[in-house]
Formats: structure tokens, sequence, C-alpha cells
């Protein structure tokens, strides 16, 4: 039985757009801001750091594009001293979406990094299947990284997936039988891409309620929206495009039984949603369907998780990874 209520907070912001220090600093004044509404848990978007590389779906392969995106991602640990600091220092639990580039090599993943509120790398969860133009940024991830996660007196789970990763029922299964309570869903704006204006935040909407419900958790939706450095950003290093439009995003919390707790929040500027998880609510949800227990039927449905470790450096980007303290 959980008795614990806790603030969390989904964001809806944009990065500064293929800056990675620059985004960094957002991350940890962002943590600040927070730590002012009394916030526990908070959650950024995908790939927030350096932000999503539109670019993919609006001009030709362009490897050029691909080896600048990779410059601006993030080295785990070395580039998140900053950020493990602000959390040490505000007392708030993290998950960060962020493109990874593996340390000492050039192979970049989407990847979701949770740190502890005293600072502490939990791990790290690089994205199973990049979709569809993505395949030209990342690699990857492995099984290996699909973990949840208990922060350090916390009383509860945690784990996440990126974007359509979420249609990947595995996945999602692979945290429900690691008894997950609260899931991060990280997404970046896809209502201002072309052909999707008019799907994409109902395809949001769906696949996170859908894992609310069959997982039983409580599901922490941040999103980013289109801001101009990133479209200033691609016009200038490659050309004028028509593809993707200003502002868009998907932002909220979401209880169990679809319920939304905070949201859903659509808009062209920051904000923090926020709203309160009674984890005690999930007693009585799990009273009708639990996915770990009686609704798992597992004399009738098996899941196999290769969690095999691929990538060599694995084992050093999932945790725990503590704060290097001067």
């Amino acid at each position: 039985m959980l008795n614990k209520k806790i603030k969390a907070c989904a964001l809806h912001v944009a990065p500064v757009y293929m800056d990675k220090v620059a985004s960094l600093r957002k991350v940890v004044n962002l943590i600040s801001q927070a730590a002012v509404e009394s916030v526990e848990l908070l959650a950024f978007p995908e790939v927030f750091v350096p932000g999503f590389p539109y670019f993919t779906n609006c001009y030709a392969p362009n490897a050029a594009a691909v080896a600048l995106y990779a410059a601006q991602s993030v080295v785990v640990p070395d580039d998140l001293t900053e950020v493990q600091a602000a959390c040490a220092k505000s007392g708030i639990v993290v998950v960060l979406g962020i493109s990874e580039r593996m340390r000492g090599g050039h192979t970049i993943f989407n990847s979701i990094v949770t740190i502890d509120s005293d600072g502490t790398i939990l791990g790290v969860h690089r994205k199973l299947q990049p979709t569809w133009a993505e395949r030209l940024v990342w690699g990857q991830g492995s099984g290996y990284t699909l973990k949840t996660y208990e922060p350090k007196g916390a009383g509860y789970r945690i784990g996440g997936l990126a974007c359509w990763e979420h249609t990947m029922n595995g996945a999602r299964q692979a945290l429900i039988d690691q008894g997950q309570h609260i899931h991060v869903g990280c997404w970046p704006a896809l209502d201002i891409l072309d052909g999707f204006e008019n799907v994409a935040c109902k395809q949001i909407e769906a696949l996170m309620k859908t894992h609310a419900l069959t997982a039983q958790v409580f599901v922490l939706c941040p999103s980013s929206y289109v801001d101009a450095t990133c479209l200033e950003w691609m016009e200038k290093n490659l050309g004028p495009q028509d593809k993707v439009k200003p502002g868009g995003g998907w932002t909220a919390i979401i209880h169990p039984f679809c319920t939304f707790v905070a949201g859903p929040y659509m808009s062209d500027f920051d904000l923090l949603v926020v709203g309160e998880v009674d984890l005690s609510q999930l007693d009585l949800v799990k009273a009708y369907v639990d996915g770990a227990g009686h609704y798992k039927r597992p004399e009738v449905f098996k899941l196999d998780v290769d969690m095999t470790q691929r990538w060599k450096d694995e084992p050093d980007i999932v945790g725990p990874i503590p704060l290097n303290k001067p």
C-alpha cells in the first residue's frame, strides 16, 4: 500500500536549439523554478538537450547536420554535473530527455536520464527503436537499459519511454513487470509537422492514456514546442523549409483511470504543468486491474525480454552514478 502524495511537474518547454551549454543552463534554471513551487518530481521533454532533430523531416539526408547534432549531444555523466548538483540542492527527482553521445565515440542515442534528489544518476534509458527519419541520427538502444528506478526514500518506482516507443507493447509490459508506479512519457512537438497537424496530439493522448490504464500508473507527459531558435537554426544552416511550423506540443499529467490531474496544455511558451500524484489511489485501481498481478495471466501470456548488454558502455550509464562533488 502506497500512502504518499507527490507534487509532480511535466514541463512544456523549448530548449535553446542546438546549443547544449545553453540548454543545460536552462535545465538548471527550470529545476530552481520548480523548487520554488515545492515540486518533488520534474519531467522534461524528449531530447530537450539539444532539441529534436526536426531537420530530418525537412531536408534531404545531411550527414553534416547530424555531425553538428552529435557535437551538441550530451556525454553521461561528464556534461551533467551541474544538473546533478541542482537536483541535490533542490531535492528534486528529475527525468531528463537528452540526445546522448557515447563517451569517446560518435554514436548517439535518444536517451532518458533519471536523476535522484541527491544528485545520483539512477540510470539512462536508450530509445529502443528510432522512428522513421530518426534512424538517420540515433542508434538503437537495447533491453539492458529498459529499467525502472526507485529514488531514495521515495516509496515508488519510476520509468520512462520516448515518443513512439510507447507503441512497443513489450517495452511497456517490461516496465509494468518491474513494478512501475509513475511513468514519464517524453515527447517533442509533433503536431507542427507537415501531415501530422490533425492527428499527433490525438495519438499522444491515446498512447499516454493507454499506458496509464493498462499499467495502472500515473503518467507525466512532458513536451517541447518549436520556437524561433529551432526555425532560425534550420534556415541559417540548411536553407528555407515549409515542413515544420512554430508552436505545438501536448503536455499533461494523467491519472491511472485516464482523468487529467493537470493539463492538457498546448501553447508556444514555457509552462510548468503541476499536479498532485496521490499514490494511495493505486490501491483502488489495482483492485480492478493489476497488470503485474491478476491481470497478467502468466499461465497464458509469456513475455521474454532480452536484457543482454549490447553496447560496450552500457554498464557505465546504467547507474547509480553518484554526484562527483568538488
